[in-house]
């Protein structure tokens, strides 16, 4: 195969840092560069990370200042805002600043690499509503997001004013932002807060965990009602790192019912008739970015969460 180094890419020369001393060459790439672990090993099997000069397999153990070379591939263009219309997303509130929807199973915020499904923002072009042209191209007025399988209520900006005004709101914790969820057992306490730093999986893409070092998350939570296998949970938020509340409620061995990528029992979900987590964005409150006055949104439950919930408790 040839090297990209043959090729002119864009090429990095530095050393390895002693906090990565030990680690896999795929990891220590993947760390350094902001990359998947799946990309970071393509770049090592193509002979396009080299240890002191010469190629070496992925599972090679790095040491601190050995020097790496690196040629990254081609920036990968942004994804497009494609309009189209999404059956059940309803817009529950909209002005000159905001609109405030509620999200159905299977929509994803914005547009990104790898995602051919419909977006949150593509059906508010679809029927008309003007964005905020901030934030990165395909996901201009964004202010935060729900995963693809979570439903519920989500804010977006559409006025300049209200973009800088609500990224400050969120960035500062000024946000309520309520979940309810679905977890397996029986949480002890029944009412708590987990404080663990999320950053991604050490080596599995597409998931977060825990880990040494991650970004500060905190997740309150608090049991509404307890089922012989399972609790509804109310669920506060005072940070929005991705897959907070599956990774946090995960790692206490209460995964979200339903979530098989952090380990929810397949037999339970498939009782229940579940595809996706029991996860559900309630509400949120903010100050109105143009008038101040608080406002509050409330979602319902969806048909698929009402009906396992309805399983539970019968």
């Amino acid at each position: 195969m040839t090297s990209a180094f043959a090729a002119g890419g864009d090429h990095r020369s530095l050393p390895v840092p002693d906090g990565l001393d030990g680690m896999r060459l795929d990891q220590a790439v993947a760390r350094l560069f902001g990359l998947s672990r799946t990309a970071a090993a393509a770049l090592v099997d193509a002979g396009d990370a080299l240890v002191d000069g010469t190629a070496r397999p992925n599972s090679h153990k790095v040491k601190a200042g050995s020097w790496l070379d690196v040629t990254l591939p081609a920036p990968v263009a942004p994804p497009t805002i494609v309009p189209q219309a999404v059956p059940g997303l309803r817009v529950v509130y909209a002005d000159d600043d905001i609109v405030v929807v509620d999200k159905p199973v299977g929509v994803a915020a914005h547009p990104s690499p790898g995602w051919t499904g419909p977006t949150v923002i593509g059906a508010l072009a679809a029927i008309g509503h003007r964005i905020s042209t901030s934030g990165a191209a395909e996901r201009q007025g964004v202010v935060h997001r729900l995963d693809v399988g979570t439903t519920g209520i989500m804010a977006v900006a559409k006025s300049e004013h209200a973009y800088t005004a609500l990224k400050r709101a969120f960035k500062y914790r000024e946000v309520d932002k309520g979940y309810h969820a679905v977890v397996q057992g029986h949480l002890d306490p029944l009412r708590g807060t987990v404080d663990a730093p999320i950053d991604r999986h050490p080596t599995h893409d597409y998931r977060w965990a825990v880990v040494s070092g991650g970004k500060p998350s905190i997740t309150h939570y608090d049991t509404l009602e307890a089922f012989p296998a399972a609790s509804l949970v109310d669920v506060r938020l005072e940070t929005g790192r991705t897959h907070q509340i599956r990774v946090h409620f995960s790692t206490m061995r209460h995964p979200c019912v339903g979530d098989l990528t952090y380990g929810a029992d397949p037999t339970l979900s498939a009782r229940l008739g579940l595809s996706r987590q029991w996860l559900h964005a309630r509400e949120l409150s903010f100050l109105h970015p143009r008038t101040g006055d608080e406002v509050r949104f409330v979602s319902d439950y969806p048909d698929d969460l009402e009906r396992a919930l309805q399983i539970l408790r019968d």
